[in-house]
């Protein structure tokens, strides 16, 4: 009689056999039960393969994006392999009001996708310091000597110059940006200046430079640069959200549908320095009046796409930075008091014995101001809300809504949804001497103002002598840091018309540890076109390029799915090849070898042998 033997691979005494009439009908399945059985287990690698790269390949990418963004957070600070081929290089200087800086900035070679922007970082030396030099004063000072100013800028280009390998020069290309001090010359003596650098900086230097490169920036590019910077850093401009992350619906500039679009949300910038004030956000939709006012511009290499597209509103006001406004407010009670004394007949701050009251200077700190012909002698109260008080009406504020500083007209910031980030004499007020840089919070910086300001100025002293202060801080910032706390509040609430209770801006200094300039914004927009060249050498490896990433994604998943079919498949064959087994067995027994079937006995016991 046919038998089905089974055995272990352990001990050899592991053995059994069964007859193949008692064997249970699931080990012997129909061809109809096989097929069944197969077509469910297809269905459900299929739907695997779909829950898993389908649904799940927005959310590799998503997680991946995510994780690069935070890694080149880490990476960035590491020194710049200077060594590397593949590198680039850039310059920006920055030419200010009271110095001028030059900024050094690398990348890697483009990608390839015309979805994504340049990686630009800057570069840091082998103590992973940024590599940036300031030299004083501004150029601006060279406007009677304009043939000097190839000279004064000689220092910054060689500092550069020795950071980047001298194979590099070539294509490293040299950006020249003057900004306010320079605007406020008369542009013959501008003229002169640039020329000046125009000529004799390829002398000295093998840079890419041209005439375009060297210019005096207008406060509306600057304040652009200064956006794109921030929120560059921030990974604004990767349209790849992950939940949690805030966005914004927004009119796609350019196009004819009007189309809505939901993306990133952005970072306004506020950036108030010694002689403007800036200020720049992005307009989600489409205002008629402020069009003048907006700034539209494509940070994408391929004038075509619109993905990189933004709106953005930019104004600065000249004579609204921290030693503007303070210069203003000195010639203000200069000349008030001149012409007070002379109704009343009085002599108010002619000598240091009678000095003028100035509720903007620390308690009892004593100053003189003015040409020595008409000096005024000055003795602070150090109240500041009545510096703040004294203050508003150099805002040029009008009675119309929407408008700002000077009146100009400012479009609605929707403040429930919305962030900014403050720079210059915002980080600085708030922290340098008050030390709460950060988060903003209107009543704790108010109360640290307050409690500055009529702090008497010995005790002041004392505390910057004990080191108590910012490294950075000096006896100016002591001296003007009511004033100037007092002006960087109305400007923001009473200018800007930001609530009380806003509580989403941020002053900074650093950004991920990393100081942003407007000058980073300046070089991803001067150098957006680059890519193009990397893009068309992807391009003839494109289609090799996307199967290689689509296996190194799917590869796992598909090996799954082959490794399950296979298992599947000898199952599926192992029983098929049992049912053959038994048939064969079957048509092989007579009805003389199963006399207990006539016989209507039971079944006999099956020898089990263990």
């Amino acid at each position: 009689m046919g038998r089905i033997s089974f055995s272990c691979l352990f001990p050899a005494s592991w053995h059994f056999s069964l007859s193949s009439q008692v064997l249970p009908r699931l080990l012997i399945p129909s061809i109809r039960q096989l097929l069944f059985t197969g077509l469910v287990l297809c269905l459900i690698g299929l739907l695997y393969l779909l829950l898993v790269t389908g649904k799940g390949h927005a959310s590799w990418i998503s997680k991946e994006n995510h994780f690069h963004r935070h890694l080149a957070r880490v990476t960035d600070i590491d020194a710049t392999d200077t060594s590397n081929p593949n590198l680039n290089y850039g310059l920006v200087v920055d030419c200010g009001s009271s110095g001028s800086r030059v900024f050094v900035y690398c990348w890697p070679r483009h990608n390839g996708n015309p979805h994504e922007l340049l990686d630009i970082q800057q570069m840091r030396d082998q103590h992973r310091k940024p590599v940036v030099m300031k030299i004083k004063p501004g150029i601006s000072e060279l406007a009677k000597t304009p043939e000097k100013a190839s000279d004064y800028i000689y220092p910054l280009l060689s500092f550069a110059a020795q950071h980047i390998p001298k194979n590099k020069h070539q294509e490293t290309p040299l950006y020249i940006l003057c900004t306010a001090g320079m605007r406020i010359l008369p542009e013959s003596q501008q003229e002169a200046l640039l020329e000046d650098l125009r000529t004799d900086i390829p002398v000295h230097f093998n840079f890419l430079f041209s005439d375009s490169h060297v210019e005096v920036i207008s406060g509306k590019q600057e304040g652009v640069y200064a956006w794109i910077g921030i929120n560059f850093v921030l990974g604004s401009f990767n349209h790849v959200h992950n939940d949690g992350e805030a966005v914004i619906e927004v009119n796609v500039p350019g196009s004819d549908q009007q189309e809505m679009l939901v993306r990133k949300r952005t970072a306004g910038v506020l950036d108030m320095g010694g002689v403007s004030t800036q200020i720049a956000y992005e307009v989600p939709k489409t205002e008629e009046v402020a069009k003048n006012l907006l700034a539209e511009f494509n940070l994408g290499c391929d004038a075509h796409r619109t993905e990189h597209v933004y709106r953005v509103y930019v104004s600065t006001f000249l004579g609204f930075g921290g030693n503007a406004a303070r210069q203003r407010y000195e010639e203000s009670i200069i000349r008030n008091t001149a012409t007070r004394n002379k109704l009343l007949g009085q002599h108010t701050g002619e000598t240091a014995e009678s000095p003028l009251l100035d509720p903007c200077l620390p308690t009892d700190l004593q100053d003189d101001i003015g040409p020595s012909t008409q000096k005024l002698y000055l003795r602070g109260t150090g109240d500041f809300d009545q510096c703040r008080q004294i203050l508003q009406p150099f805002l040029n504020r009008t009675n119309e809504t929407h408008t700002s500083l000077n009146g100009i007209y400012q479009p609605a910031i929707n403040y429930n949804n919305s962030q900014f980030y403050g720079f210059s004499e915002f980080y600085y007020c708030t922290e340098d001497v008050l030390r709460m840089g950060g988060d903003y919070n209107v009543s704790k910086y108010s109360q640290a103002a307050k409690s500055y300001c009529a702090t008497q100025w010995k005790t002041l002293r004392e505390r910057f002598d004990s080191n108590l202060y910012a490294s950075h801080a000096d006896l100016h910032r002591l001296k003007y840091q009511c004033f100037k706390s007092a002006w960087m509040y109305e400007v923001l609430h009473s200018g800007f018309s930001f609530p009380t209770n806003y509580k989403n801006l941020k002053t900074a200094l650093l950004v991920y540890d990393k100081e942003v300039q407007w000058t980073l914004g300046a070089i991803l927009y001067r150098t957006r076109f680059l890519p193009l060249r990397d893009i068309q050498q992807e391009s003839l490896k494109g289609v090799h390029s996307h199967w290689r990433h689509s296996f190194s994604f799917v590869n796992n998943h598909y090996l799954f799915l082959a490794c399950f079919f296979i298992v599947v498949l000898s199952i599926m064959l192992y029983l098929l090849r049992l049912r053959r087994i038994h048939r064969r067995t079957a048509q092989r027994c007579t009805p003389s070898s199963v006399p207990w079937l006539e016989d209507g006995l039971g079944s006999p016991t099956l020898p089990i042998n263990l």
